[in-house]
Parts: C-alpha cells; sequence; structure tokens
C-alpha cells in the first residue's frame, strides 16, 4: 500500500482531533443552546419591544448631562473674569488715580496708571477691554480707550441696575459697543460701581470688563441639539441675555419655546421642561451658570428626540448582532478549553524542568525538541530577559537616587554661603557704626536660617514661635511705632512638631490686612501657644480692621493667588495654610477666624499634637 503525504497525514489528524473535540463537546453545545441562546434571545426580544421609552428618557439624560457640562465650562470662564474684575476692584493703585489731583502732570500719570491697570487685566485672553467710568471733570475723562466721562453711562440700559447693586457685579446681556481704536464690537461686560474707600458714600467711578460675544458663543455652538431651536441665555428675570446664532443650513429656526416652558426653566436651577402639545411638543433642557444668575437653556422638539432615539435603536439592533455573534464565539471558547488540557502537560514539563535545572537552563539555549514545546520555552526565555532587564533597571534607579542625595547635598552649601555672606555684610555695619543696619541684618540671618530649617518639612513649635517674633521684628523697623506685639508659649509645646510657616502667613495677615488698613493704622498683635486634649492651639490675634465673616469664610475654601505687593498689598495665603494642615493632621484640624468689620480679627489653628522624634529633640535642644 502506497505511503501517504506528510501534509495530507497532518491534516487527517487535525480533522480526528476536531471531530473528537466535537463528540466530546456535545453536552456542553446542548446546555449552551439551552441555558444560553433561548433565554438570550428571548431577554433581546423583549428588550427590544420596551427599549423605545427607554431610549428617549436616555437621550434626555445625555442631553441634560450635556448642558450642565456646557453651563460648567462657562461657569469656568465667566467665574475667572469674576476674578478679574474682583483683582482690579480690590486693587488699591485704582483708588488713588480715581483721586482728584490738580495738577495737569499727575492726572497724566493717573491716565498711565489705569491703562497699565486695565492691560494687565487683559492676561485673562478672554477678556476683550477694561473700562473706567470717572468724573468728567478729570482731563483724561474721555481718553475714550479705557476711561470714559459718567455721562456716557446714561446711554447703557443696565445702568440703572449697576447702581441698585451698589458695588456688587452685575453681568449684562449682549450688546453692540464701539471703540475708538477698533470699531463696534458684540460684547457683554461685568459691571460694578466704584467707591470712594475713605467715603463710602462717595462713587469715584464704574469699572467694566468687557468680555466678546465669542466666549458665549463658543460654548452654546457645540451643543446644537435641534434644527428648529437656537440654545439661548436667560438672567434672573427671564430675559433673554443672549441666543446663539442659527447654523446657515437651517431653515425655520425658532428662538426660544413658548412661555410656558420659559416659566417653568425659572422656577427650577436645572431639569427638563416640556412645552406644546402634538407636533409642537417638545423639551426645554437647563441647567445654571455659576454665580451669575443665568440658566442655559437648549430646547429640542420631541420629534427630533425620538429620531434620535431611533438611532439609538439602531445601534442597539446592531449590538444585539453583535451580542450574539459573541456568544456562539464563546462555543469556540469551550472547545478551545479542551485543547488547552492537552497543552498542560507540557507547560508542567517546563516548569518542572525550571525547578531542577534552574533558569540558567534557558540561558544557555540548550537545544529543544520540535513541535510547541520549543514555543513555550522561548515565551518563558523572554519573560526570565524581561526579569532581569527589570532588575538591572531598579539597580540603576537606586543609584541615581544615591546620586540625587549627594547633589542635595552639596547643595546645602548655598545656605552657608548666605548666612556668611550677611555675617560679613553686619560686622561692616558694626564698622561704620550702623547699630540699625547691623539688627536689621541679623533678624534678617535669623528669618533665613528659620525659615530654611535645614530643608525640614516639620519644625517644633519654639522655632516656629521664634520665626513670627523675627519677622515681626523686621516689620517694626519697617513700620516704626505702629503696632506692638506679645507672643505667649505654653511650656507643655516642647517637644512638639507642626508644618513650617504655618504662623508666618497668619502674623503677616494681621499686620498687613488688619492693622495697616485700619483708619489708625496702629495696633496689637497677640500670639499664644497652648496644648489641650483635642491638640496644639495656637492663636493669631489683631485690634485692626476686620472683615466681612462670609469673605473670611472664602479665604478659607477657595484658593486665591498669593501676590505679594506692599503694605496694603492682596497676600492672604489662608486657603493654602488651611490645606497643609489638613493634609498633615487629617480632615478634623485647621483654621478657623473669628472676625468682624471694625473689631479686629482672630485666626485659631488647630493641630494634631504630634511628638518630635529623639533626633529631632536633640536638634532642637542644642539649638
Amino acid at each position: 500500500m502506497p505511503k501517504l503525504p506528510a501534509a495530507f497525514r497532518r491534516m487527517k489528524a487535525l480533522l480526528l482531533d476536531l471531530a473528537q473535540g466535537l463528540f466530546a463537546a456535545k453536552n456542553w453545545i446542548i446546555a449552551y443552546v439551552l441555558l444560553i441562546f433561548v433565554p438570550a434571545t428571548v431577554f433581546l426580544f423583549s428588550y427590544y419591544q420596551r427599549s423605545s421609552n427607554i431610549l428617549e428618557e436616555e437621550v434626555t439624560a445625555s442631553m441634560q448631562q450635556t448642558v450642565k457640562q456646557a453651563s460648567l465650562n462657562l461657569s469656568y470662564k465667566l467665574e475667572h473674569i469674576r476674578d478679574t474684575s474682583n483683582s482690579v476692584f480690590m486693587n488699591q493703585t485704582l483708588y488713588k488715580n480715581l483721586v482728584k489731583q490738580e495738577q495737569v502732570v499727575a492726572q497724566l500719570d493717573q491716565l498711565a496708571n489705569l491703562r497699565n491697570l486695565a492691560e494687565t487685566a487683559k492676561a485673562n485672553t478672554d477678556i476683550y477691554r477694561v473700562r473706567f467710568f470717572v468724573d468728567p471733570s478729570r482731563l483724561y475723562a474721555r481718553d475714550n480707550i479705557n476711561v470714559f466721562p459718567f455721562d456716557t453711562l446714561e446711554a447703557y440700559s443696565w445702568y440703572p441696575e449697576v447702581k441698585a447693586a451698589n458695588g456688587m457685579i452685575v453681568w449684562t446681556g449682549v450688546y453692540k459697543q464701539t471703540y475708538t481704536d477698533s470699531g463696534e464690537q458684540s460684547i457683554f461686560s461685568a459691571v460694578r460701581l466704584l467707591r470712594n474707600p475713605q467715603r463710602f458714600d462717595e462713587q469715584v467711578g464704574v469699572l467694566a470688563v468687557d468680555v466678546p460675544e465669542q466666549v458665549l458663543g463658543t460654548i452654546l455652538g457645540e451643543m446644537r441639539f435641534s434644527s428648529r431651536y437656537a440654545p439661548f441665555l436667560l438672567d434672573a428675570s427671564g430675559r433673554v441675555v443672549y441666543r446663539s446664532a442659527a447654523p446657515e443650513e437651517a431653515g425655520d429656526v425658532r428662538t426660544e419655546p413658548p412661555s410656558e416652558a420659559l416659566a417653568a426653566v425659572g422656577r427650577s436651577p436645572e431639569g427638563i421642561a416640556a412645552f406644546g402639545d402634538g407636533e409642537t411638543r417638545g423639551y426645554a433642557i437647563f441647567a445654571s451658570v455659576g454665580t451669575t444668575g443665568w440658566k442655559l437653556v437648549a430646547p429640542v422638539s420631541k420629534s427630533e428626540l425620538s429620531h434620535r432615539s431611533a438611532s439609538q435603536g439602531q445601534a442597539a439592533g446592531i449590538a444585539t448582532i453583535i451580542g450574539m455573534t459573541v456568544l456562539y464565539l464563546l462555543l469556540a471558547f469551550l472547545l478551545l478549553t479542551f485543547t488547552v488540557q492537552g497543552m498542560k502537560k507540557r507547560v508542567q514539563t517546563i516548569i518542572g524542568t525550571i525547578r531542577l535545572e534552574g533558569v540558567e537552563w534557558l540561558e544557555e539555549r540548550r537545544p529543544v525538541p520540535p513541535g510547541d514545546f520549543r514555543l513555550l520555552e522561548r515565551s518563558v526565555d523572554r519573560l526570565v530577559r524581561r526579569v532581569n532587564g527589570l532588575m538591572e533597571e531598579s539597580y540603576k534607579a537606586k543609584v541615581q537616587e544615591r546620586e540625587a542625595q549627594l547633589r542635595a547635598l552639596q547643595a546645602q552649601i548655598n545656605p552657608h554661603f548666605l548666612y556668611n555672606a550677611l555675617d560679613m555684610i553686619n560686622w561692616s555695619a558694626i564698622a561704620h557704626g550702623a547699630e540699625d543696619t547691623s539688627q536689621m541684618i541679623e533678624a534678617l540671618a535669623r528669618y533665613f536660617r528659620l525659615s530654611l530649617s535645614k530643608g525640614q518639612d516639620t519644625v517644633g513649635i519654639a522655632e516656629e514661635l521664634e520665626l513670627a517674633r523675627v519677622y515681626l521684628d523686621i516689620q517694626q523697623n519697617r513700620f516704626p511705632s505702629t503696632f506692638a506685639y506679645e507672643i505667649q508659649e505654653g511650656p507643655e509645646l516642647n517637644g512638639y512638631r507642626i508644618p513650617k510657616l504655618t504662623l508666618q502667613p497668619l502674623v503677616e495677615n494681621a499686620l498687613l490686612h488688619g492693622i495697616r488698613k485700619s483708619p489708625a493704622k496702629q495696633g496689637t498683635i497677640r500670639i499664644r501657644a497652648w496644648l489641650d486634649e483635642d491638640g496644639i492651639r495656637l492663636t493669631v490675634a489683631d485690634d485692626g480692621t476686620g472683615m466681612d465673616p462670609e469673605f473670611a469664610r472664602r479665604l478659607l475654601t477657595e484658593p486665591r493667588p498669593d501676590l505679594r505687593t506692599d503694605g496694603s498689598g492682596t497676600s492672604y495665603g489662608l486657603y493654602n495654610v488651611n490645606e497643609r494642615i489638613r493634609f498633615f493632621c487629617g480632615d478634623g484640624y485647621g483654621l478657623s477666624i473669628e472676625t468682624a468689620p471694625g473689631t479686629g480679627t482672630t485666626i485659631t489653628v488647630h493641630l494634631k499634637a504630634i511628638p518630635m522624634d529623639g533626633e529631632e529633640a536633640v536638634a532642637r535642644d542644642q539649638k
């Protein structure tokens, strides 16, 4: 009998194996049909019958989520514009340059300063122009670029609302504004009154931050749900302040739903309001926009909503087909399970060989028999080589870490150089009889040494109080005979540590924002530290100007830029201090503020009592 070719014999063996696998899996096929295929078919059929309403609800919910996201995006931009307005509003330079000056040169300097302030505010790229409306008697009142006279305000419909707001921001609707240097532009504005800080009943100006219409149009234009309705913005009184332009290909585009839908929108911060009947039936999907009092409204007709649901229904049908295909593939997976069982023995053989001879058996590249066994060996060989590579990378990383530590130690030479330089300057001042300069240099050197604290993140309480004392000594040289201070420290605090630079920002705020902003510009700062059953307490109290309690609450919950300027600057930093304490001690700890206008401010720091370890205590005692 002639011998069969090798290729034919391999094909025959493969077919026999497949037939044996199918015969062995016949019970699995029957179970698959009864337990998976039939129930899945019934379930999918019933689901398809009820999918219309479900899909419509899902589409509506998806649209509402899109509207909420768009309102959040718009709120983010408007809040940044509000922050810019607040920054200009609180800048003392603004009020200094709104006070009447008799000399022409002084008034021209005021105009230059106002222009610089306006250009600084335009660092926010969403701001088109900052305008100041001032007394028409000023020489620069008709600059007509950044400065305009009071009498031009009467032409704006929003001016009565600005006067009634008494310094709060009023968001106008979109209107046309003609600029001398750029012509007519479509803008909306954040407008507020400016009053003399020394005489609050005197109106010294009006601040208007102009924003291009495109800021609104870009966001509203991206959420086009309907070819019949355009999204728009309503203010708190139900007036349309902005209406998105209709697409060029749209035909009969209606700009807003009926009045009953608008009334429903005004009663709730967000949601979906139905309007119309029959063919005109639709939904107004809306959400509130930040602190402006506006609502973003996106109308859509029921017919368009049903069309979207039908489109998703087609997608669901395609998903059903894919699901059935996956179920059939599951059967193939079960059949492959039997094949995998045949490989188990060979895998165990490799594992046993590695255990007996070690991984060196793979690295020596010994001859292997033909067949699938070679593939398994190569896979394990790649795995071993990958592990060796990772171990080498780990070793290199440790070497690099050690080198970084050495560089950090070398970097400590720089503070020593600074101390030596200050010491040399101090001796030079003493030699020239400049005692005041010598004292200032010594205080500055102590301040640097305490604030750097050898790169440590935590310090002893005594060191933190000493840093506050040195800071106040320096400021007493800066502001002589304007304030006094007291520091009380309980002896039971020895041996406890707190985050570095916890007190210094609070003391700085007490001086610059409490005492220096009081009418007399004089006062007393009292610092007290003690230990109680709930942890460590530190208080920084001043008898300065105080602040509004709601504003004080926002200082702890809203991050603010820590701008450091002169004595009238805007460096608060309380949010950062509060967050560092919460990160260091936990959510139950942080800052609290007791204050009221004209009564001073007391800031209490509550920290967990965390003792210093032995090395830290010895180093503190040596100091």
